[in-house]
């Protein structure tokens, strides 16, 4: 009996991302692609997530946001943590629920935590232990942060050597750590880096298409970081930051104003408000200016460090004529259905 061919397996992406440093265009691209696809959109930025946070994160409009379904933006409130598990469980069970509908998940974001933790998995170190981080706290409080900066030195150097003697979230959960385990928190992150560059991406399982915007000249990117803090300032971000600050529940020290601009905006105001004033003179804001752009620089940095470590990603050089052409193409190419 001649039996007939088995249908070929489909290898058409199950997800769609766009990855890539603040101001790279990952908007406009996702936008682009949900004229042309159904996708719906899953935001991958650990600011997004804060509500009445809108102009210092560069949030979509309200039009943007209606142009094609959004979700993981504007789900807690600034006084809320938002964990990269918690963005791991809802992004997980978005993809699902996507795909029942018959679309595609287009995952768009520059927060390569979250990436990370979505493509390679989390590490099983223990969970928050409110007792021991109070008891953390309490000694922040007596000693300061750079003291017990010190103290982790001592049981986790490797982890002490890339934090901030003044990085009181990730000096806290480090020390947290050790003290629940007796294990330094860098020791849960010992996979094998060369194994997995040669794995293809997955989640769940679940191949897909990971497109990196990347310039090819520094340059450009800081040209349109300045002129995106530029336009911040102008559409009232310090009147955004000085609301968030009469609220009275926030303090700096939360994930949500340690958001960069924010943290930079926090500071400013605090240094007048010392001065008796309510408003930043025009010295503080041009400080406040070459502060924010230099973090947001320096943010870019990491991010494009983090994208270059990852090899099966898709380059599209975001400063280039004919940039988005070619990230379209790219889309095209890979949910075109193979032909026998």
């Amino acid at each position: 009996m001649i039996r007939a061919p088995a249908s070929a397996p489909d290898h058409r992406p199950g997800w769609l991302a766009i990855a890539g440093p603040t101001a790279s265009g990952k908007t406009a691209l996702a936008l682009a692609l949900a004229q042309r696809w159904p996708v719906e959109i899953i935001s991958v930025d650990s600011a997004l997530v804060f509500r009445g946070m809108d102009i210092g994160t560069a949030k979509p409009s309200a039009a943007e946001l209606a142009s094609a379904p959004h979700h993981l933006i504007d789900i807690r409130d600034p006084l809320q943590a938002y964990s990269a598990a918690e963005f791991v469980h809802d992004a997980t069970a978005l993809l699902g629920q996507i795909r029942a509908r018959g679309r595609l998940p287009l995952l768009v974001g520059g927060t390569m935590l979250y990436f990370k933790a979505l493509f390679e998995g989390l590490d099983a170190m223990p969970s928050a232990q409110p007792a021991l981080r109070a008891e953390i706290e309490a000694e922040a409080s007596q000693l300061g942060w750079p003291a017990l900066h010190a103290q982790l030195s001592q049981v986790d150097p490797v982890t002490a050597a890339r934090l901030s003697p003044n990085d009181s979230q990730r000096i806290g959960r480090a020390l947290e750590v050790w003290r629940a385990s007796g294990r330094p928190i860098s020791a849960f992150h010992t996979r094998d880096k060369a194994a997995e560059a040669n794995r293809p991406l997955q989640i769940e399982g679940q191949p897909g298409l990971l497109l990196s915007l990347e310039p090819v000249e520094r340059a450009w990117l800081h040209q349109r970081i300045a002129q995106r803090f530029d336009a911040m300032l102008a559409q009232g971000f310090i009147d955004e930051m000085t609301e968030l600050r009469a609220r009275g529940d926030l303090t700096p020290d939360l994930s949500s104003m340690r958001c960069v601009g924010y943290r930079q905006a926090w500071e400013a105001l605090d240094a007048a408000e010392n001065m008796g004033r309510q408003a930043l003179n025009a010295q503080e804001l041009a400080e406040l200016h070459e502060r924010g752009i230099f973090a947001t620089r320096q943010l870019a940095k990491r991010q494009l460090t983090w994208l270059r470590s990852m090899p099966q990603r898709q380059v599209v050089a975001c400063d280039q004529p004919g940039a988005m052409q070619q990230a379209l193409e790219l889309v095209e190419a890979a949910l075109r259905p193979e032909t026998a």
